[in-house]
């Protein structure tokens, strides 16, 4: 079992965000079993740049979904991925100018952070989107 376990305290009801959610969940679940085997330093970086790439494809995909239901507080929605874009760069950038990172640091952010945004941001937006028929 991974850090995160996949459940529905997390699940969105709604597929496409969902199926998105858990490929990020398996970065940071991977991440985690590498730090248990000693490898946490030597997939660190790798593991940053997919979570940077992927998480600006799934906040792309939730802001389209959100401005497709006119969701009223997509500014708010939209203003908060930046703000953890920026925080992900900013690791990215530690990482590649030599900062000494912790995994396991690296690690409770990242937990943190997605699990926070499901829960609560992501909570926020899903009965609005699943009453304009996403599913």
């Amino acid at each position: 079992m991974g850090l995160i376990e996949w459940n529905s305290s997390i699940q969105t009801g709604i597929r496409r965000i969902d199926e998105q959610h858990k490929v990020l969940v398996d970065l940071v679940n991977a991440l985690h079993t590498a730090i248990k085997e000693g490898q946490g330093q030597q997939v660190l970086g790798n593991t940053l740049k997919q979570v940077a790439e992927y998480g600006e494809f799934h906040f792309h995909e939730e802001e389209q979904l959100m401005k497709q239901c006119r969701y009223p507080d997509l500014e708010r929605h939209r203003k908060e991925h930046r703000e953890l874009a920026v925080q992900v760069a900013e690791v990215i950038n530690q990482f590649h100018n030599g900062g000494v990172l912790q995994p396991i640091s690296v690690l409770q952010f990242l937990v943190n952070w997605l699990t926070n945004h499901m829960k609560v941001e992501d909570a926020q937006y899903v009965p609005y989107l699943k009453n304009n028929g996403i599913v």
